[in-house]
């Protein structure tokens, strides 16, 4: 079994920064059917991968696999109104992280970015390993 080597911490945080601006953008200006609900999504885990991997030790797998188990909580929370089921009103900030409706496509999206978190983890230790044989 192949163990992936974390980045640098310096390299997930600029990937952290890049993705929060892209974000934010999409958030703001773009209102349409598909870039903002599923784009958004795929882009919103591979954010939260790399500023959990920019602030811990986490090893690679187990940060997907936080980033996966958070995500997926977060729109099973949607599933069952957790906001009527406590009801409790939020602050909005915090309405907007739990979003409004539960979606199959959502999940489906989160498990794309970190599929993709994954790919590129991979292909810069098989890269890096080749690198340092030559």
């Amino acid at each position: 079994m192949t163990i992936l080597i974390r980045n640098r911490k310096q390299n997930y945080l600029l990937g952290f920064l890049g993705l929060f601006i892209l974000e934010t953008f999409i958030a703001m200006y773009v209102k349409d059917d598909f870039i903002r609900p599923y784009l958004g999504d795929f882009l919103v885990v591979i954010l939260l991968y790399c500023f959990l991997m920019a602030i811990s030790k986490i090893s690679v797998l187990k940060g997907l696999f936080v980033v996966l188990l958070f995500s997926f909580a977060v729109e099973f929370f949607q599933l069952i109104n957790i906001v009527k089921v406590l009801q409790y009103q939020p602050p909005k900030m915090v309405m907007i992280v739990l979003g409004s409706s539960f979606s199959v496509w959502d999940l489906l999206a989160y498990s794309l970015g970190l599929a993709t978190c994954f790919l590129l983890e991979y292909h810069r230790n098989f890269y890096t390993e080749i690198s340092t044989k030559s």
